[in-house]
């Protein structure tokens, strides 16, 4: 059985301006999409979606090509090199030298805040 999803609110004047989604997945893409139409509706110049994890199965690519979401944002920790096949808006970021920088000072004991310090826009 699926779950009844609640009514979508914006809250604020997104009129003009850029909307962004962050959620750790997606999968089915269907309440960004809703989200998507609400937010343009009211006027937002361009809504993004960013998550960690992009799943992105059955028939999520298609759906994204055809939605009013400009850009899908994920990382690489999901290969998805067959969905962008069909989605020209899905847009990979590659995090595998930072996880594997984290998992070296896991290791060795060292510093994590490193990380977040000294990681340039390059990294």
């Amino acid at each position: 059985m699926q779950k009844e999803k609640p009514p979508i609110s914006i809250v604020g004047d997104v009129g003009g301006k850029i909307a962004i989604m962050i959620e750790d997945m997606i999968d089915d893409v269907s309440g960004f999409v809703a989200a998507a139409h609400a937010l343009k509706e009211r006027g937002a110049y361009k809504v993004y979606v960013m998550a960690t994890h992009g799943l992105l199965s059955s028939d999520a690519p298609r759906v994204l090509e055809d939605s009013p979401i400009d850009e899908v944002v994920v990382s690489n920790t999901v290969p998805h090199e067959v969905q962008k096949i069909h989605c020209s808006k899905i847009k990979t970021v590659d995090i595998s030298a930072m996880l594997s920088e984290a998992i070296r000072r896991i290791y060795n004991q060292e510093s994590m805040s490193y990380l977040f310090r000294n990681i340039s826009t390059n990294d």
